[in-house]
C-alpha cells in the first residue's frame, strides 16, 4: 500500500479510517498500468483552508476552493483528495502526478480516474467531480449525513470524541 497514502489515511476521521484503507486497496487492485492513486489530503486545519481559500483572492495563484475555514469537510476529517501518480518510465517511482480524468494507463478501456471514482461510490463516498456547481473531480467525501452548519455547530459546542480534535458523528 502507498505509504503517503497510509499515512495520510491516519488522518482521516477515526470512524473512516479502515475503511479508506479498504477503498485504497481495492484501487490499487483496479489499477494495473502505470499509475497508481495517492491520497493527497485528508485532514485540512481551518488555518490551512484559510490559506487556500485566500489563494486567488488576497494572496497569488489560482481559486481551488470555495470553501472557507470550518466550511470544509476536510475540516472535520471527512474527505479525501486524489491525485494520480504516474510512472513513466517504467522504474517504480512515480514520479508524475496527473488528475487526468480520462486516461486509461491500464488500458483496460476505462479511466483509471473513473475507477477510482467508482471504488469510492461503491462504499457510500460522494464524488466531487460530479459537483454540478464547481465540480471537484480529487474530491470524495463521506459525511455520515451531516451538513457543514451542522459540523460547525458541533465543533463549536466541542463536541469532540475523547481526547481528538474530532467531532462526535
Amino acid at each position: 500500500m502507498d505509504a503517503i497514502s497510509k499515512t495520510r489515511i491516519q488522518l482521516l476521521h477515526p470512524k473512516l479510517r479502515a475503511e479508506a484503507e479498504l477503498i485504497l486497496s481495492e484501487i490499487e487492485k483496479a489499477l494495473t498500468g502505470k499509475a497508481m492513486c495517492r491520497f493527497t489530503h485528508t485532514l485540512r486545519t481551518w488555518e490551512e483552508q484559510d490559506n487556500l481559500y485566500q489563494q486567488g483572492r488576497t494572496t497569488p495563484g489560482q481559486i481551488v476552493t470555495n470553501a472557507k475555514a470550518g466550511s470544509s469537510y476536510h475540516n472535520y476529517g471527512l474527505a479525501i483528495d486524489i491525485a494520480l501518480v504516474l510512472d513513466k518510465d517504467g522504474n517504480g517511482s512515480y514520479e508524475t502526478a496527473s488528475w487526468d480524468t480520462k486516461g486509461d494507463y491500464d488500458a483496460d478501456k476505462i479511466s483509471d480516474w473513473m475507477e477510482v471514482v467508482s471504488i469510492f461510490k461503491k462504499h457510500g463516498w460522494e464524488a466531487g467531480i460530479e459537483w454540478k456547481n464547481f465540480p471537484d473531480a480529487p474530491h470524495f467525501q463521506k459525511t455520515f449525513g451531516y451538513s457543514i452548519a451542522q459540523l460547525k455547530t458541533k465543533y463549536q459546542k466541542k463536541d469532540f470524541i475523547a481526547g481528538s480534535i474530532y467531532v462526535q458523528v
